[in-house]
């Protein structure tokens, strides 16, 4: 089995469920709930609890949030690297959901942004082997992206493989695309939606796109929502798809792109067919959203 290190970020989620259309400039009754979040940490999370091998990089408060995200990743099982910032706090995501289930986000990274290339442990880019996936929040960060930037760069030295995601549509094209593929130069994986991939390529078609990509990544992973997701590679005509899962339910969707990553890495580390490693990822999403919260329950 392959080890993961996980870079990126470690926050708490405020979710907050409308029950009715928003009353602007007023009160709309909600139901508001508190979560271990951050997508990275979040990854993380649902990899180790799958039995993978985990190592989680990231930065928390001095704050009793920050210890209790610290205890959470532990129990499920994380090894978790996490440098403790005497002056900010644990990073923190508000998350909005219409009472049509639409969610928009609000985030402060909080610690997050103060990780810092003195803050990798060093042994776990060590030994050979082994595989980083970088969150792009991390990079597009501008305070986190040199920690970034040192991370890719130790994991290509020692022979690691390497994916990443694409972190949020909204930052990525504030970001640009042109600086986000010269950072993420080298990584043998990206993991994108449709809308990331869009803003990476111009392109409304996520087959499109993800053919676009391939002239900077040599494996990429379009992921569709309710119709599933795809892979394209560099030396394949056209790409593999495969359908999403039937779920009865739909409670929350937050993380559902995280938990995706976490079914497709272990599968596509294994070297197994690309339609397995998306049919794990597909059916790890559909269990996410079956939970509340973004992390798996403990």
């Amino acid at each position: 089995m392959t080890r993961v290190v996980v870079v990126g970020d470690l926050m708490t989620d405020a979710v907050a469920r409308a029950k009715f259309p928003l009353a602007r400039a007023s009160d709309t009754p909600a139901v508001v709930t508190m979560h271990g979040g951050g997508s990275g940490a979040n990854i993380a999370s649902w990899l180790a609890v799958e039995g993978s091998e985990v190592a989680f990089i990231g930065r928390r408060g001095a704050d009793i949030t920050g210890r209790n995200r610290d205890m959470e990743l532990m129990g499920y099982g994380v090894d978790a690297r996490l440098v403790m910032d005497p002056e900010r706090p644990t990073g923190t995501c508000v998350v909005l959901v219409t009472h049509k289930g639409e969610r928009t986000m609000l985030s402060d990274p909080g610690a997050n942004a103060a990780l810092s290339p003195e803050d990798l442990p060093r042994d776990l880019f060590g030994g050979g082997g082994g595989h980083l996936h970088m969150s792009g929040y991390t990079l597009i960060n501008e305070g986190s992206r040199d920690a970034g930037l040192a991370a890719l760069d130790m994991a290509r030295r020692a022979g690691m493989s390497i994916s990443v995601d694409c972190a949020s549509s909204a930052p990525l094209e504030r970001t640009g695309a042109e600086p986000f593929l010269e950072w993420t130069d080298g990584a043998k994986l990206l993991f994108a939606n449709a809308d990331q991939a869009k803003v990476l390529t111009g392109r409304d078609d996520p087959a499109a796109a993800a053919k676009v990509l391939t002239a900077w990544f040599p494996q990429v992973v379009i992921k569709l929502n309710a119709e599933g997701s795809l892979w394209y590679s560099n030396n394949r005509p056209d790409p593999v798809r495969a359908p999403g899962e039937v779920v009865d339910r739909i409670v929350d969707g937050t993380g559902a792109g995280d938990a995706f990553t976490a079914g497709f890495l272990p599968v596509w580390l294994d070297g197994k067919p690309a339609a397995e490693a998306l049919a794990a990822g597909n059916a790890l999403a559909a269990k996410c959203i079956s939970n509340l919260g973004a992390r798996p329950r403990l």
